[in-house]
């Protein structure tokens, strides 16, 4: 055997190597990842949270910053939940909060409007359940579990490291959300 337990057991070998990090919650990540993320980003920077709300709370100047992106070729997108799909209002009810779903949303759509550049919005409620932000080769993932908030939900960290591992698969997942999900209004 040339690898003992021990060592295999603390040497990342597999499509483990991915994962940077995993965080019992997304509010546990650390507060600057996300700016630290979009600064970074040259190429792809897509958000497929279900609200992304919390990117302009933790973000100074986002909008602005995004804008920056896609005038140097970066493609930016937002897949966001469709605030008046069923979906949305059962979820609300479960979060039972003043800041619903819909009040959420609403605040991404003004604060992307405030970018300088056009950043493409498409609404589905396909991902209610679990937000997948890519930043070229890294991601968070967060899965939503029972009744709590964005920020309760159990987060990894990814970086991709070769073809085919779960960084892909989480590509794969919002490009398939992507195709089927429909362009937003800009009224």
């Amino acid at each position: 055997m040339l690898w003992p337990d021990v060592v295999r057991r603390a040497v990342k070998l597999g499509a483990d190597r991915e994962i940077v990090g995993v965080y019992p919650r997304r509010s546990d990540l650390p507060r600057s990842l996300f700016g630290e993320l979009i600064g970074r980003a040259r190429a792809r920077l897509w958000f497929g949270g279900y609200t992304s709300y919390f990117v302009w709370l933790e973000v100074p100047n986002a909008a602005v910053t995004l804008g920056t992106k896609v005038r140097e070729g970066a493609d930016v997108r937002f897949l966001l939940g469709d605030p008046a799909s069923s979906v949305t209002a059962s979820r609300e009810r479960i979060e039972d909060t003043p800041l619903t779903l819909a009040t959420r949303i609403a605040t991404t759509q003004a604060e992307i409007a405030k970018s300088p550049e056009d950043l493409p919005i498409r609404m589905t409620d396909r991902h209610v359940a679990m937000s997948v932000w890519i930043f070229d080769d890294e991601a968070i993932v967060a899965t939503h579990i029972g009744a709590g908030l964005g920020q309760d939900s159990v987060t990894l960290h990814l970086r991709r490291r070769n073809g085919g591992g779960a960084f892909d698969r989480y590509v794969e997942h919002f490009e398939a959300l992507w195709t089927d999900a429909q362009v937003a209004d800009r009224a």
